[in-house]
Formats: C-alpha cells, structure tokens, sequence
C-alpha cells in the first residue's frame, strides 16, 4: 500500500512593485534572501499573470537558480472573471488549483505586483488551502498599501483600502465625497488605487470633489530610486503640485 504523501504548503511569494514602470530595481533590493530562495525551490504556480510570472522568476533565477527550468515549472492563471467580480463575488472555488499540493508539492500563489491576494485576486485559493487543511505561508515582500500609509502622514491607526473606484466622473465624485466624510467623521484614513493612465483624471477628480482642508497623500513608483511621496491639503495640491505619471501605479490616500 503507497502511503499517502505529506501535503505540500502554499506560500504567498509577493513580487517587487515595478511592474509596468519603466524602470526596475534589483531584485534583491526589495525582497530579502530568505523569499528568493523560497521562489526559486518552487516548481507549482497559482498566479495572476502566466507571463509576468515567468518575468519574475528570471529575475529570481539571476540570484537564486531555479529548482526547475522556465520551461517545466507549472504555472497555472487564475480564471478571467476572478480579476473581473473578485475573489468573493464570483463564486470561484480554488480547490482544483491545489490539487499539487495534495499531492505533496508545495504551491507559490503569486501576483503581478506586491504580496497576492491583497489588493489582487487570491484570496479565493488562499480560503481553499485552509479548507483543505494546508498551511498557508506568507512570505516577507513588499506591500505598497503599508508602504504608502506609512509614508503619508495620515492616521494608521484606524485605515481602509477600498480599491478601485468608479471611472465614470459623476459617480467617482459622489463615492470621493462620501469616503471624505467618513474621513473626517471618524478619523479613518481611505486608501485606494488606480490605473497608471487614469492618474491624471483622477487628480483632477480629488481637486475638484474634495475640501481645501483634507490631507491627500499620492505615493508612486514605490521602492523605486524615483519613488515620489507628497502629502499635502487639497487646497495646497490646487497651486500646482504635480501628481504622478501615466506610466506609474500609484496609491491615493484622504484623511483629515
């Protein structure tokens, strides 16, 4: 009788923040040794991107070889209407993605920028593994949510990340004046992101919606050598500072 073999475990392996930038830091300069080498003895993959994937783990293979060639690790993309409705709204079960792991492998669920399923789809697979009785093992990486808080003056303390919000201009004015008031009402900083080429719209959008009197805190190209932090009122944002590219992801933040 074969026995049964030991679970594998599923790491959460976060990825350096220059995604899309046109600029990249050294690899080694954003993650420590111990994740590297976590990354480069993984062979099994659950991921955003197939192809952002396999960037990341040449860059890893340049300081830490790779257990496996590019061409034999086994990368596996979530399903598109995961990254569309969301890990929670989707009805997405993860269980099938972890089959490898039942059957002793350890798994590396993996997104395009920062630590998985924070900010980006995962936490799906990372609900399956415990429903399964698998360990989940989040690696140290960088999280640009914290790293933008931390930076911006503003209450950590009592936060909320709300995502994305509604391209539409009327709809996003409303939702930015309504997470305002909660703002100010209790103190609570609201944190949210946006597409690198919406940057400016959305700029505008805060200048427009906002009180003179609110904290807005815009910090882009994280852990890059042109990393721009600001934190300012609306009404000192309205003198001309300038906000980041249409190239750079960046973080937003509102508080009083």
């Amino acid at each position: 009788m074969n026995a049964t073999p030991t679970p594998g475990r599923l790491f959460l392996v976060p990825t350096p923040l220059d995604f899309g930038c046109a600029e990249q830091a050294p690899v080694s300069d954003v993650l420590p040794d111990s994740t590297l080498a976590v990354a480069a003895s993984l062979q099994h993959w659950v991921c955003e991107n197939a192809k952002s994937t396999r960037a990341f783990l040449k860059r890893v293979n340049a300081s830490h070889p790779l257990a496996a060639p590019l061409a034999e690790q086994q990368i596996t993309e979530l399903p598109r209407h995961v990254h569309k409705k969301g890990d929670h709204q989707s009805g997405f079960d993860g269980k099938p993605l972890l089959a490898a792991a039942l059957k002793g492998h350890n798994i590396g669920l993996i997104s395009e920028a920062g630590m998985p399923a924070v900010a980006d789809p995962g936490s799906s697979v990372v609900r399956a593994a415990h429903d399964l009785g698998l360990r989940v093992i989040p690696l140290v990486g960088p999280v640009s949510l914290l790293l933008a808080l931390a930076a911006s003056g503003l209450n950590g303390q009592n936060f909320a990340f709300v995502g994305y919000l509604p391209q539409d201009a009327g709809e996003r004015a409303a939702r930015l004046k309504q997470l305002e008031s909660l703002a100010h009402k209790t103190g609570q900083t609201q944190l949210w992101i946006e597409t690198p080429y919406r940057n400016a719209a959305m700029l505008s959008g805060l200048l427009q919606s906002l009180q003179g009197g609110t904290r807005l805190a815009i910090a882009s190209g994280l852990t890059l050598p042109s990393a721009r932090i600001q934190s300012h009122t609306v009404a000192q944002w309205k003198k001309g500072l300038q906000g980041p590219d249409g190239h750079t992801p960046a973080v937003y933040a509102i508080g009083p």
